[in-house]
């Protein structure tokens, strides 16, 4: 069942599992979140919720923002996002999505918008390597260097690195882990990092990748060349 909600990046922590072993993870202010509008196939051809996130002023909103949210009768919020779900069809406006809506163990992709890092050159934004410092190498031990432009193709191809702005765009890291959900405190706690800096705004969805669950004996080969074809019940104690 696909699942949904707006949060807010707290920071990096870690934890520590029932063997022990640290787990790096990030806290997410997840919800509560309000359906402010509803999408159905007879009025707009989809299926799909809006929810707001955030309580604000009503004076921090534009005229059609504070009239869009009066018309769905809820209070101000200052982030709205759309979300096609399977369960669209059953919610109304003025559902509350809360944190609970996800369980420990869930996979799950989480988008946000990446730390700007401004105008950077091609060592920090692409990796490139440097010319050496000593032998007059002269000042340009961090520039581009050369392009490979000759009488033929006497151009630059789109997609060469090189120096502009890095950061600040919309990233999606996908088939996270969460490890914890406290629907008091309304907070998710995913394995890993993820985009962004404290406080900044993520959407949380199910995974899309598909994530099948590995039957036992499904890396015993057939192949008796490998180790696992000439000693099967070795490669199943494995597992």
């Amino acid at each position: 069942m696909q699942k949904a909600i707006i949060g807010k990046k707290v920071g990096m922590t870690q934890i520590f599992d029932e063997s022990g072993k640290v787990i790096p993870v990030t806290v997410v202010e997840a919800g509560p979140c309000v359906v402010t509008q509803k999408k159905t196939v007879e009025t707009d051809g989809y299926t799909a919720v809006q929810l707001g996130f955030e309580d604000i002023k009503e004076a921090k909103l534009t005229k059609p923002e504070v009239g869009h949210l009066k018309k769905a009768g809820v209070s101000a919020k200052k982030y709205l996002k759309e979300f096609k779900l399977d369960k669209a069809a059953d919610m109304n406006v003025g559902d509350v999505v809360k944190a609970d809506t996800f369980t420990a163990g869930d996979k799950i992709d989480v988008t946000g918008i990446s730390k700007g890092h401004g105008y950077q050159g091609v060592v920090k934004r692409h990796g490139a390597g440097r010319t050496p410092m000593t032998h007059g190498g002269g000042p340009v031990h961090r520039h581009a260097g050369s392009m490979g432009s000759s009488s033929h193709q006497s151009r630059i191809f789109p997609g060469k690195i090189g120096a502009g702005q890095m950061g600040n765009e919309q990233v999606t890291i996908e088939n996270l882990d969460v490890v914890k959900v406290d629907a008091d405190l309304n907070m998710i706690v995913i394995r890993g990092a993820i985009p962004g800096p404290k406080g900044g705004l993520v959407y949380i969805r199910n995974t899309v990748k598909n994530n099948k669950i590995k039957q036992a004996g499904a890396d015993i080969s057939k192949n008796p060349q490998k180790a696992s074809g000439r000693n099967p019940q070795k490669a199943s104690a494995r597992g």
